[in-house]
């Protein structure tokens, strides 16, 4: 008995390592966004008061017009970038993040098929149909957390197909309009 208990105990100590490992990866790539977006905030405050201050200074109308436009292109290619930013990073922080739980689960099932293997040969006479049905709902359930796996795996790969193809409409769009002006 005391050697189940040192096994849950020490499964459940990989357990919170694991989530502090998983946390600190998930708060890597929200620093990531983070840094990216101050990053772009200052870089947006720099050239907005550039271009305001070349806009006061213009001349005449035309002048005025020529400035407005030239802005356009060079905003629609950083919005691009940004975005392009934005989606490498969620698709690193997500690779990375579902690898690793992954592997934790895989590492978990196989631990605690471990002891419920222990349990059943230490099972008391006449508790074998008792532990049958425990194995049996344990592989069901594992079951149903690999299909639950497959399935949100699928959702991000859809997920970020479509951040793509949103990413892609917006930048051609915004090209398109920086040339029509």
């Amino acid at each position: 008995m005391q050697n189940i208990i040192e096994q849950f105990s020490a499964t459940n100590k990989a357990n919170l390592q694991a989530l502090e490992s998983f946390t600190n990866q998930a708060f890597a790539g929200v620093e990531k966004l983070v840094e990216l977006n101050l990053a772009a905030s200052k870089a947006m405050l720099g050239e907005s008061f550039h271009h305001a201050q070349a806009t006061l200074s213009a001349k005449d109308a035309q002048e005025f017009m020529a400035l407005q436009t030239s802005m356009l292109q060079p905003l629609a290619d950083k919005t691009a970038a940004y975005a392009q930013h934005v989606q490498a990073i969620v698709t690193d922080s997500s690779a990375e993040l579902s690898k690793a739980l992954e592997a934790k689960s895989a590492e978990a099932q196989k631990a605690f098929g471990g002891v419920v293997e222990n349990l059943s040969k230490n099972a008391p006479a006449g508790t074998e149909a008792a532990v049958a049905a425990f194995k049996n709902a344990l592989t069901a359930g594992q079951s149903a957390l690999e299909s639950a796996q497959a399935s949100a795996k699928k959702s991000v790969e859809v997920a970020q197909s479509n951040f793509s193809a949103a990413t892609k409409q917006a930048t051609d769009a915004a090209k398109k309009a920086a040339k029509a002006a």
